[in-house]
């Protein structure tokens, strides 16, 4: 009896969780093209110096209590691989679309682990801001990412691909505190990219979404024990 209770409760659960996600997918599907406008805060000039409009824009942020330079070193660097969430989710995608799996040896750091698999550095302000960038084809089983030079980005419309920027951006609030953010816009090149991008987006954003919001609680304590370590007057290398 208990184990059939067990079954019925995971049945149940399984069931809510497919109407939820079911749900998502369809309201996702339904707001694509219609993005929020930033707030004063989160307004990006230097992204939209690359991007000024765009399909699709996801917006993280959290408060840390180091230097800007130091949070975004925190963050450049942070072991995105080392997310077991992220790991999960990178997996979950190649069984979906059948993808080969990576036997690439790559770096841990976010920043190092991009630009290794094809995307590009845009824009770099020492200790504020970088911003990254790529042209792709998303829905394909084994994705690959073109990096462009800054000019070139801006100006793509080669038609069926997807141009994607992010960033990672800290902002200072004080001599010892920052606000760490990380924005990430797309849009595509014509309309039959646009449909497909819209498909793939309703149905696999909320990984991504997860992967931006699993990355903000590591950075926030590599920072702040950086800043600690500085205080105290100790080396400010990343945790081993």
């Amino acid at each position: 009896m208990r184990l059939r209770s067990v079954a019925r409760w995971a049945s149940v659960a399984a069931g809510v969780g497919a109407g939820a996600y079911t749900t998502y997918a369809c309201l996702t599907w339904l707001r694509y093209g219609h993005v929020s406008q930033p707030t004063p805060e989160s307004t990006d000039a230097l992204l939209d110096r690359f991007m000024p409009s765009y399909d699709i824009a996801e917006r993280h942020h959290i408060r840390v209590a180091a230097p800007a330079d130091v949070t975004l070193a925190a963050a450049s660097e942070t072991n995105l691989l080392g997310s077991p969430i992220a790991r999960v989710i990178f997996r979950a995608r190649e069984v979906i679309f059948g993808s080969e799996p990576d036997s690439a040896a790559r770096p841990g750091g976010v920043l190092a682990l991009t630009t290794s698999l094809g995307w590009r550095v845009l824009a770099d302000v020492p200790g504020h801001e970088v911003v990254v960038g790529a042209v792709t084809r998303p829905w394909e089983a084994n994705v690959t990412f073109h990096g462009l030079p800054p000019d070139e980005f801006a100006a793509f419309n080669e038609p069926g691909y997807v141009k994607i920027a992010w960033t990672l951006r800290a902002d200072p609030t004080g001599p010892s505190e920052s606000v760490f953010r990380t924005e990430t816009r797309a849009i595509a090149t014509d309309a039959t990219a646009r449909a497909k991008f819209r498909r793939y987006w309703s149905l696999i954003s909320p990984g991504i979404i997860v992967i931006r919001w699993a990355m903000l609680e590591p950075v926030k304590r590599e920072a702040e024990r950086r800043a600690h370590r500085m205080a105290e007057g100790e080396s400010c290398l990343p945790s081993p």
